[in-house]
């Protein structure tokens, strides 16, 4: 089954090396990483294009008005013919030694999502400040109705071609686990595994005090249009949860 690797890049030039290199030392058996970039202006564009020939790596480049994360994924998975995309940042904040973990379950057919969560047993966020932990832990409870997964705000996730384009074509920005789960509810299999998310050691953190709070009303004001547009009359099945021994 094809698998292609989709990595949304802005001004990210120190973590690409570092991060094809720990893909490639997973020895997941992958066919391409698909870099979507919105814009660097760094050197991103050039590394990358740089690495491409050498090494299982593209480059997308997007420089119109209608860019942020979701219409990269989408962009990047329209690109490819994989059957199963993984999702990940460019930053190493996601682990890629366990994007075999996110997976197995799709590989094997017991999952169409595969979502790397940060509050399932065995996962974590050792750096983040106590304001950052209290917003996002607050955020997920809160659409944990909607979901039934302990981490829809997540970027770091495995999911099957046909799921990604039927469900998440209309998720804006950060949302588009949250949107792919809400509007598939009724027919996806969703998984949890646990990680470990560590904060960028290279480049400049796009995530402020200010910034999070934007994005904690942006994710509140979408979890309140879900519940008002009735979609919460049969609620979603939780989400298995595959913890480590």
């Amino acid at each position: 089954m094809p698998i292609a690797i989709i990595v949304p890049t802005l001004e990210e030039v120190d973590n690409i090396v570092p991060l094809v290199e720990q893909i490639e030392q997973t020895n997941v058996p992958f066919g391409e990483i698909i870099f979507v970039d919105d814009g660097s202006i760094d050197g991103t564009r050039e590394k990358i294009r740089a690495l491409a020939t050498a090494h299982r790596v593209c480059l997308i480049e997007r420089d119109g008005p209608e860019r942020g994360l979701a219409g990269a994924i989408i962009a990047g998975a329209n690109a490819s013919s994989a059957d199963v995309f993984v999702v990940m940042d460019a930053d190493l904040s996601h682990p890629p030694e366990e994007i075999a973990s996110l997976l197995q379950p799709v590989l094997a057919n017991d999952a169409d999502l595969v979502i790397g969560s940060r509050y399932v047993p065995g996962g974590a966020t050792p750096d983040w400040p106590a304001w950052r932990r209290f917003l996002s832990r607050v955020a997920s409870a809160l659409a944990y109705p909607l979901t039934g997964v302990h981490d829809s705000m997540g970027g770091f996730f495995a999911i099957r071609r046909e799921f990604l384009l039927r469900f998440a074509k209309q998720a804006a920005g950060f949302k588009i686990v949250f949107e792919t789960i809400v509007r598939g509810r009724k027919t996806l299999r969703v998984r949890e595994v646990p990680i470990v998310f560590r904060d960028r050691a290279r480049g400049m953190s796009k995530m402020s005090f200010a910034q999070a709070m934007r994005f904690a009303l942006a994710w509140l004001r979408a979890i309140g249009r879900r519940l008002t547009e009735g979609k919460t009359s049969a609620p979603p099945v939780p989400a298995q949860r595959l913890f480590r021994d």
